[in-house]
């Protein structure tokens, strides 16, 4: 078990199974088809992120670096949190972005899908984590990842 400690953007809390992209995170390319099809395990359709291509979004802890692509990245965001098909939340090793940013508050402010977000955890997180970790997100800011 590993503690970090982040910026926390959208405060809350979750506990959920990690997805682990290294790579820039393309909010439209890996939530446009499950949107568009109501995919309701959210499928990555991005195929040029090898980390997470046809791998199941909903309901996990999705830990990134950061977001790349589309401006329509914040709107996105929201669209998977309204239909219930977001992750259980965000956590980004760098700064978040102002669209990432943006569609992540807007969840918490328009939806009953919370979206916490974490920033800021440092590189040493995403070399840590792996997928199917359990990430525990306290309200402060502190992400706790464990084996189990």
């Amino acid at each position: 078990m590993k503690e970090f400690k982040g910026r926390v953007v959208v405060p809350g809390t979750a506990k959920a199974p990690a997805l682990v992209s290294r790579d820039g995170f393309n909010t439209l390319a890996s939530f446009q088809k499950s949107l568009m099809f109501n995919d309701k395990n959210a499928t990555c359709s991005d195929q040029n992120n090898r980390d997470l291509y046809k791998k199941k979004m909903a309901g996990k802890a999705l830990c990134l670096p950061q977001t790349i692509g589309s401006t329509t990245g914040g709107l996105v965001l929201y669209c998977a949190s309204a239909m219930k098909v977001a992750p259980a939340c965000l956590l980004f090793s760098k700064q978040i972005d102002s669209l990432a940013a943006a569609g992540a508050i807007l969840s918490d402010v328009w939806t009953d899908s919370k979206l916490p977000t974490i920033d800021s955890l440092g590189e040493e997180f995403l070399e840590y984590v792996k997928d199917d970790m359990i990430i525990e997100i306290l309200e402060d800011g502190v992400v706790i990842v464990s084996d189990m």
